[in-house]
């Protein structure tokens, strides 16, 4: 009888020793290697988009030419935004009036090109996701309307190049000159080379976008279409009161990517001009006003690094203001006020239970 108690009680022991040791496996945690799969990008972000963002804002209070590497505060943002810097006279006032035509380029190119393409993405992705059309080979037209946003830059502004320039040997004075007409200049008109320019990044972008736009659709719930087609909707109402306030977000997340990259814009801009070192008045960008400075700089062996990077935390700044208003202005405020509703539940539960605790301490 005793050896069986005994017995039973050994039992017990290995059972309580197998179950905490089961509870133990359970309770390891595997997300180190989580970490430790996505630390390689971090690492590389970091080194590569941190790194020199921290750097361009200390180079930003830096001086130029003479003053490179000392510490001058806001000279070069007061240049830039107003005009006025030490030592600088007049080319503190043309360095003012550059910037800003700059900036109004860069606006002008980028609105110029994201609001056909947006329109021309949504459309073709309203048309390839309908299941009335059945429209054949909708693979196949992803695929080559995606082909120019994986064609570099470099390429692509050669080929425009080719085909509409100011020189004779392109494909347009080509036919002109064979009908007895001039050659045109069409870098040196502002519509015509704002114009290519903004035709040339639609044409690369608007593939990316509108296979953006067809996975917002395709997420949508079908039976909400099947509801409208049933209730007698007509394909303006579905993609009025259905497709458009659903896809929304998408559209919201396009949008800042595409201004994020807009005034950003350098490539296409820089290499559209046929002379040779001239770049185009109507195209300068901020992007390409940076790097001319450290173009002027070169010659004079004096890189104006401090302009460079006044005008880049400007429009780092600029484009993050404009990020904040685009969320705002699309901001869910129904979502918002339930949300403010919950945290001031939550705050005042917790006051509540301060309130008891206290009581009881003081009880």
């Amino acid at each position: 009888m005793l050896l069986s108690y005994y017995s039973i009680e050994f039992l017990k022991g290995c059972v309580q020793m197998a179950s905490a040791a089961q509870r133990r496996i359970k309770s390891i945690s595997y997300a180190k290697y989580g970490y430790m799969f996505i630390a390689p990008f971090f690492l590389v972000y970091c080194f590569f988009q941190i790194w020199p963002l921290i750097q361009t804002f200390i180079l930003s209070f830096q001086g130029n030419a003479g003053d490179a590497g000392q510490f001058v505060g806001f000279d070069n943002y007061s240049i830039i935004l107003f005009g006025e810097g030490e030592g600088m006279g007049r080319r503190a006032g043309a360095l003012q009036s550059l910037f800003f035509t700059s900036f109004k380029n860069t606006v002008i190119l980028w609105v110029g090109n994201f609001i056909p393409q947006i329109l021309l993405s949504l459309l073709l992705a309203v048309w390839f996701t309908d299941s009335k059309l059945h429209i054949p080979g909708v693979g196949f037209f992803k695929v080559v309307m995606y082909l120019p946003n994986i064609i570099t830059a470099v390429s692509v502004a050669a080929l425009f190049m080719r085909f509409i320039s100011n020189s004779q040997l392109s494909a347009i004075n080509t036919l002109l000159l064979l009908n007895g007409d001039s050659a045109y200049a069409f870098e040196s008109s502002a519509a015509w080379s704002r114009g290519i320019v903004m035709f040339i990044q639609t044409w690369m972008w608007f593939g990316n976008t509108m296979i953006m736009m067809m996975s917002g659709i395709m997420g949508i719930n079908p039976s909400l279409f099947e509801a409208a087609a049933i209730d007698g909707a007509t394909s303006g109402q579905v993609l009025r009161k259905i497709t458009l306030p659903l896809l929304r977000p998408m559209v919201v997340y396009t949008l800042i990517t595409s201004m994020i990259g807009g005034l950003q814009m350098f490539d296409i801009p820089y290499l559209y001009h046929t002379a040779r070192g001239k770049i185009n008045d109507h195209l300068r960008t901020v992007a390409v006003f940076v790097y001319e400075q450290f173009r002027v700089g070169e010659k004079i062996h004096t890189p104006d690094n401090g302009i460079a990077g006044a005008a880049s935390v400007i429009l780092f700044i600029i484009t993050a203001a404009l990020g904040l208003i685009v969320f705002r202005m699309n901001r869910d405020e129904d979502e918002y006020r339930k949300k403010k509703e919950r945290k001031a539940l939550v705050k005042e539960y917790k006051a509540q239970l301060k309130m008891a605790k206290n009581g009881g301490l003081d009880a």
